[in-house]
C-alpha cells in the first residue's frame, strides 16, 4: 500500500489530474463561447453551413460524406476564430508582461553564455567581465 499511495501522492500524477481538470473546464469554455457568439455572427453573415443532404450511395450502403464536411468546415471556422480572438491577444499580453521583468542575466562577450548581471568572471570560460552596472551607455 505505501508503494501505492507514493504512486497517487506523486507531484506529477497530481499535476496531471489538475491539468486534466483545467483543460476540461477551458474546452467548456471555449464551446460556449463558440456556441454563444461565433456561430451567431458566423449565421448572420453566411447562414449556418450544412451539407448535410451530401451522400454517396453505394450499393445499398450510404456515406454521409456531407455531415463530416459540415463538421470540417465548423471547426476551421472557430479554431481561427479562436485563434483570432483569445490566442494571439493573450500571447501579445504575456510578451508585454515579459518585456516588463527586468533582466537579470546577460550573454558573455567571450563565450555568449548567460551569466548574473554583476558578474565580474564568467563561471564558464572565467573570462574577466565589466559589470553592465559599471559599462559605458551607448549614445542615442
Amino acid at each position: 500500500m505505501s508503494g501505492f499511495r507514493k504512486f497517487i501522492l506523486r507531484g506529477n500524477l497530481v499535476d496531471l489530474a489538475v491539468a486534466v481538470v483545467i483543460g476540461t473546464q477551458f474546452s467548456n469554455l471555449v464551446k460556449s463561447f463558440v456556441d454563444s457568439f461565433i456561430s451567431p455572427l458566423l449565421s448572420l453573415v453566411g447562414g449556418q453551413p450544412d451539407f448535410s443532404g451530401l451522400v454517396l450511395k453505394i450499393g445499398k450502403t450510404s456515406f454521409t460524406y456531407g455531415a463530416f464536411l459540415t463538421q470540417v468546415l465548423s471547426f476551421l471556422i472557430s479554431a481561427a476564430v479562436v485563434y483570432f480572438v483569445i490566442v494571439l491577444p493573450v500571447a501579445r499580453l504575456l510578451q508585454l508582461f515579459d518585456r516588463k521583468q527586468a533582466e537579470t542575466e546577460r550573454d558573455c562577450p567571450e563565450c555568449t553564455m548567460k551569466i548574473p548581471l554583476a558578474a565580474r568572471r564568467c563561471p564558464e570560460c572565467t573570462a574577466v567581465i565589466i559589470p553592465a552596472a559599471e559599462q559605458p551607455q551607448p549614445m542615442r
